[in-house]
């Protein structure tokens, strides 16, 4: 039978895990996000060669670059945001691995007053044994 500990020490380590989980999926988002935002820059800067326009206040600054440049600058915001999110992520993934260690620890010193306790019930028996082998004689 599995004992307290060792349940408890599984779900600290299925937690821990899924917070690893969510900081390496915000992670994928925001270098997805810097990417396309990378991506469009260069569009940007084509459009803009293309036209021979580079001055946004322009009257005949292309369209597609000002969207361009708006879905830019949300993506960015985006990753902003997201990075927020991230260093909370990272906050909840150190609290959860301290946990772990935490209940580990008390495990292991469980396990050990258990094994103290053991051979100290197996001494006396023997004692017991030896005592009465010793009467007998």
């Amino acid at each position: 039978m599995k004992s307290r500990g060792e349940s408890l020490i599984r779900f600290k380590k299925f937690q821990a895990d899924e917070k690893r989980r969510q900081v390496a999926q915000i992670e994928m988002m925001i270098a997805d996000f810097e990417r396309m935002a990378a991506e469009l820059d260069q569009q940007i800067e084509i459009e803009q060669q293309k036209t021979g326009i580079s001055d946004v206040a322009h009257f005949a600054y292309s369209t597609f670059a000002k969207a361009a440049m708006t879905r830019r600058d949300n993506l960015l915001a985006s990753a902003q945001d997201m990075k927020d999110k991230l260093e909370a992520a990272q906050d909840e993934l150190a609290e959860a691995v301290e946990e772990l260690k935490r209940v580990e620890l008390l495990d292991q010193r469980e396990q050990t007053r258990e094994g103290v306790e053991q051979a100290k019930a197996e001494q006396a028996a023997y004692d017991e044994i030896g005592r009465l082998r010793h009467m007998r004689s």
